[in-house]
């Protein structure tokens, strides 16, 4: 039997993998462009779309190397105690086990891919996360990143205090 592998998978601008319509917290437009089952558990790769200041709250990842790359707009992306500040074209890698988070600054609007290597479970984290209509309580967030492999370490950056 042969477990012949596509020759590539495109995703159009602006589309999902599988034409689906999500939002992170109800809030955070998101498209998944390669999947865990594309790269055996390689890689989840998605686009991100932010209309709105602030970010998730600073966490770390017990499995997975995390990388920003900006496609539009403004970020501040904190990495263990260094802040980045980036904008369209510049990226950042946030190695596992490092407490990390990031925040749109604004205005307008902001595109961001966002790598996950290996996979792991964000893919899972990720539809859990869209059903939700907005960030929970803090004990309800800090299961959902547990249940995922996340521990959330701080609030989200607020990058608008001195």
């Amino acid at each position: 039997m042969s477990h012949e592998r596509p020759a590539g998978i495109r995703v159009g601008s602006g589309l999902d993998r599988f034409e689906r319509k999500r939002s992170v917290f109800g809030t955070m437009p998101f498209t998944v462009k390669v999947t865990p089952a594309d790269t055996g558990g390689g890689c989840l790769v998605i686009e991100q779309a932010n209309g709105f200041r602030g970010g998730p709250p600073r966490h770390v990842h017990a499995e997975q190397e995390e990388w920003f790359y900006v496609v539009e707009g403004d970020y501040g992306v904190e990495v263990g105690d260094r802040l980045h500040r980036l904008a369209a074209g510049d990226s950042v890698l946030a190695p596992r086990g490092v407490p990390h988070g990031w925040a749109f600054l604004g205005p307008g609007t902001g595109r961001m891919v966002v790598l996950f290597s290996p996979a792991g479970a964000m893919a899972a984290f990720f539809d859990e996360a869209s059903a939700m209509e907005g960030m929970g309580p803090p004990d309800v967030m800090a299961s959902l990143f547990a249940r995922h492999g996340m521990r959330i370490v701080g609030p989200p950056l607020d990058l608008d205090r001195p």
